[in-house]
């Protein structure tokens, strides 16, 4: 039975929610975008009063044309400004003044249970609204590029096609997270990356139109070191990358890695897979000499590399 308690805070519940709607919902938008001969919509938000919307890459990728509608119902065509497939981020810019602008929050200071509301499009049923909780934080999820992306949040604030690049936000209205993903056919797992990574990711996209990232000009793929190996060379690592494919004048070629190598550090660190790699060739690595140790027959093999910038991931 329920008792007047509980009834109150239901209604405090109630009200927080909707409160949130009300403050959050002017700065949401839905996405149409024209891909080829097949259009899609998805989400994003306003962050800046002049126009410019984080939302998803996979929302935005590739489009010929773009058109963003707002809350008041008014139409813009829009362009994308930088489009990030690595982290599934990109920033798109309407030509308009005085847009509501929803705030950004901190999520390094999330907790799990806390209170998370989602805003989006789904399906084209505009401006929905659904609420659950911070159900995990430090998640792994793999973007459409291939690349790990770390730290993603986890919400049983449900998600369907259309959402994805709405904000996830916090009981005071502000964006704790960019909306991204859905597991089918499992129930309240639903994925967010933290606004901390949309903030950081958007800045260079607007600065750089790309987020710059080192790049070694090898093909490689995780395999388990043999342990009768590892014992014989003294390496402590269980996988690493073995190269399938070095191209011809690169950096990893110029630093004379070769086919077969087994690679088991970089910059310093135990590196353990492809997903190690990635980490370490971020923005500071460019143009920059760079320790890599690779096993031979013979033993580990210390090498130097000079990542060169690349516009895009290309180490499978």
């Amino acid at each position: 039975m329920e008792t007047r308690n509980d009834a109150a805070l239901l209604d405090a519940y109630s009200q927080t929610v909707t409160q949130v709607a009300e403050r959050a919902s002017p700065a949401v938008v839905k996405i149409e975008a024209r891909k080829g001969g097949r259009g899609g919509s998805g989400s994003g938000f306003v962050f800046t009063a002049n126009g410019y919307i984080i939302t998803n890459s996979h929302v935005v990728h590739e489009a010929v044309s773009l058109e963003v509608i707002l809350h008041d119902g008014r139409r813009f065509s829009a362009e994308v400004v930088g489009d990030d497939p690595a982290t599934d981020l990109a920033v798109v810019r309407v030509k308009a003044d005085g847009l509501p602008a929803l705030e950004l929050g901190e999520s390094k200071s999330l907790k799990p249970g806390q209170l998370a509301i989602a805003i989006g499009n789904p399906y084209g049923f505009a401006y929905s609204v659904t609420a659950g909780v911070i159900s995990a934080l430090g998640r792994s999820l793999r973007s459409e590029s291939g690349r790990l992306m770390d730290d993603i949040i986890q919400t049983d604030a449900a998600l369907n096609p259309g959402n994805s690049g709405g904000p996830l936000v916090d009981s005071r209205g502000r964006a704790i997270g960019v909306n991204s993903a859905v597991i089918l056919p499992a129930q309240g797992l639903c994925f967010a990356i933290p606004i901390d990574v949309a903030k950081y990711v958007a800045g260079r996209l607007i600065e750089h139109g790309r987020i710059r990232r080192g790049y070694l000009g090898l093909g490689g793929q995780n395999v388990a070191v043999p342990r009768g190996l590892a014992r014989r060379l003294g390496v402590t690592a269980q996988s690493c990358v073995l190269v399938i494919a070095v191209e011809p004048n690169g950096p990893a070629s110029a630093a004379g890695v070769e086919e077969g190598d087994l690679i088991v550090g970089f910059a310093g660190k135990s590196l353990e897979g492809i997903d190690d790699l990635h980490r370490g060739l971020n923005e500071d690595s460019i143009d920059r000499e760079t320790a890599l140790t690779v096993v031979r027959e013979r033993g580990p093999v210390d090498l130097t590399v000079t990542p060169r910038e690349s516009g895009a991931p290309t180490e499978r």
